[in-house]
């Protein structure tokens, strides 16, 4: 009675694979090294000494006739004026490519999904397509064989140019849209009018853009409301001292530093605060 022949396994067959590859390699084609490592070699060079000569025509060519820095060259200038660290009107956003991201942190609210939604699902899908190599063995190529893969490629691009695009249309609250909130803000909580010029400080700062004051505003990283803040008697010392450097008064905190806003903002801000006693 003949043996029946046993089928191999699928490691056999992809060591069987390797073997006809290196011998194809030897017999028609060029291995990896030196071949395709002195080709990418190569293309990294000349990709380096494309940006340094970018870099030193930018450079030579902007330094202008006075030498401030200043002057138009062929790609920009080499600096422009300085940053003020005291603006009121900037609204931060990040570059394109980060704008899924930035979307996400609209969609995963603190404190309960955000960190699911900023670093646990980004790293689940950084993990899933380092480990495509290993859990994806099979030698089908075409498209049409390879639904689930088709389908699961289709729905990440498609995912991510929908995070991007609502990413770069998504509208922040204007300085301008919080500020015409301020005459309502005195109405309701009775504000004296040397608290005032805090309110539009306060409205134009982005303080509205973590904390809600009067139904206006968004509460994120779990920033409290401040419609009563002033019932606390805190004091204005204390107000100016947290606004400085929140972390120093209260350990841990993730609100920003708003020292760069001055001395007179600053106390502002800190006699708008103190008088906030909640809708009277």
């Amino acid at each position: 009675m003949a043996a029946v022949k046993e089928k191999p396994s699928r490691y056999d067959e992809r060591r069987a694979g390797f073997a006809r590859y290196k011998k194809d390699v030897k017999e028609r084609g060029k291995p990896f090294f030196p071949f395709a490592m002195f080709e990418d070699t190569v293309m990294s060079l000349v990709v380096v000494c494309v940006i340094i000569a970018l870099a030193c025509i930018w450079k030579w060519t902007a330094w202008g006739p006075h030498h401030d820095g200043t002057h138009q060259g062929l790609l920009g200038p080499e600096y422009t004026a300085p940053a003020d660290p005291g603006t009121i009107n900037f609204v931060p956003r990040p570059d394109w490519y980060f704008y899924f991201l930035f979307y996400l942190l609209r969609i995963f609210k603190w404190p309960e999904s955000v960190f699911l939604g900023t670093v646990g699902v980004p790293t689940i899908l950084l993990v899933l397509l380092i480990g495509l190599p290993f859990y994806d063995s099979s030698r089908e190529r075409r498209i049409s064989h390879r639904p689930v893969a088709a389908v699961a490629a289709v729905l990440v691009v498609v995912s991510m140019a929908v995070l991007t695009w609502k990413g770069a249309t998504a509208k922040e609250a204007l300085a301008s849209e919080v500020l015409a909130d301020v005459p309502r803000w005195i109405e309701e909580a009775k504000l004296p009018p040397e608290a005032v010029p805090g309110a539009k400080l306060f409205a134009t700062s982005g303080c509205t853009a973590c904390h809600t004051y009067l139904g206006s505003g968004s509460s994120n990283l779990g920033a409290p409301d401040l419609s009563d803040i002033g019932t606390k008697n805190l004091g204005i010392d204390f107000q100016i001292r947290h606004l400085q450097c929140p972390s120093c008064v209260n350990p841990g905190s993730p609100m920003p530093k708003f020292a760069s806003l001055g001395e007179e903002r600053l106390r502002q801000l800190a006699i708008f605060l103190e008088a906030s006693k909640g809708k009277q």
